[in-house]
């Protein structure tokens, strides 16, 4: 074979793991995404009651509630920008918040469980939104 030859074979090989490595990278970002409003919780409580499964027993916690979708109820502690935290103990970050969310008012949340942080004993909730 000439070197022109093997010179646009690998040049078309190239392109083609090129392609294939940002179609596939495409593909797992946007395809991958939940839908957390419309699933099913996974759980329903109150948001203290997590997070002091989470202060007993962190690993069982984690294994029981990450990544799942779980609704719980609680008194709106402060606003702070898109997140919302509930009863001084579980920070949920909504997309938008909701007009009728207040301070001092009693809510039925739903979201993703992100993970529990040690350092200020707060419950990190993601995809959030209003449950009927």
């Amino acid at each position: 074979m000439n070197t022109t030859k093997v010179l646009k074979i690998l040049t078309i090989l190239a392109f083609l793991v090129v392609a294939g490595y940002f179609g596939g990278r495409y593909y797992a970002y946007n395809m991958g995404k939940r839908d957390v409003q419309n699933e099913e919780a996974a759980f329903v409580l109150k948001a203290k009651d997590i997070v002091k499964e989470f202060q007993t027993n962190a690993d069982a916690a984690n294994k029981k509630y990450l990544e799942k979708a779980v609704e719980f109820t609680g008194k709106v502690s402060s606003i702070d920008g898109q997140n919302v935290i509930i009863d001084e103990v579980v920070t949920c970050n909504f997309t938008k918040v909701p007009a009728e969310v207040k301070v001092g008012t009693e809510l039925k949340i739903k979201g993703r469980v992100m993970g529990f942080d040690d350092m200020f004993g707060e419950l990190k909730v993601d995809q959030s939104s209003l449950s009927k």
